[in-house]
């Protein structure tokens, strides 16, 4: 059966793209546009409470019966756990999974988001101190990854919906003020999935 994704083409949005494609789930896509405020429509809301996309309709949920998810996070664990891929079984192996996860979610999304923000919409003045407080932490994130990524070959181990979170972000590097080339083992990561026929779809359908 078909999943909804309710979405726009932002970072999140692309997350869940991506982790459709390389899970191979059959979905169609609800552009919900947010530079209309479609997200706060109240059958929106009934899907999303927290007025954010992306969120999911699965008609074939848990016992067969349909269940919507929101939170790009809660989704793709959702979305490993109903396929048993890129979420290992093994509670070893899946503590880095959640463990990188959650740092996505925490820090490598919030603050290179805030660069956004800072860098397009605000006055001069706050743009001065909001792009050095907010560049300088997502900078600092970068490295960590970088790190992380000297030390193995994903950033859990084995291929999981980690990186797929991680990658919708750092899709938007360029935004973020960063070159890649800066950071030597995140682009040879992100060079590597983006030969991936599934990240490529993901990245490609049509969100909004």
């Amino acid at each position: 059966m078909t999943i909804t994704l309710y979405a726009w083409g932002t970072p999140n949005g692309r997350k869940v793209s991506v982790a459709l494609e390389e899970m191979e789930l059959p979905y169609v896509v609800k552009p919900i546009n947010i530079t209309q405020d479609d997200q706060f429509d109240p059958n929106f809301l009934a899907i999303s409470p927290n007025n954010k996309i992306p969120a999911i309709v699965d008609p074939d949920g848990p016992d067969g019966q349909p269940i919507s998810v929101f939170e790009s996070g809660a989704i793709l664990l959702y979305l490993g756990e109903k396929t048993g891929k890129f979420l290992p079984k093994s509670l070893r192996e899946r503590v880095p999974v959640l463990e990188w996860l959650m740092w996505q979610m925490g820090g490598f999304g919030p603050m290179p988001g805030q660069v956004h923000h800072f860098a397009a919409l605000a006055s001069e003045d706050d743009k001065r101190y909001g792009l050095k407080r907010f560049s300088t932490e997502t900078r600092r994130l970068y490295a960590v990854l970088d790190k992380r990524l000297g030390k193995t070959e994903y950033v859990a181990g084995e291929l999981s919906v980690a990186d797929f979170a991680i990658l919708g972000w750092a899709w938007r590097h360029e935004r973020h003020k960063v070159d890649l080339a800066d950071y030597p083992n995140v682009k040879r990561w992100y060079d590597m999935l983006f030969e991936r026929p599934g990240v490529r779809r993901g990245f490609e359908a049509k969100l909004d």
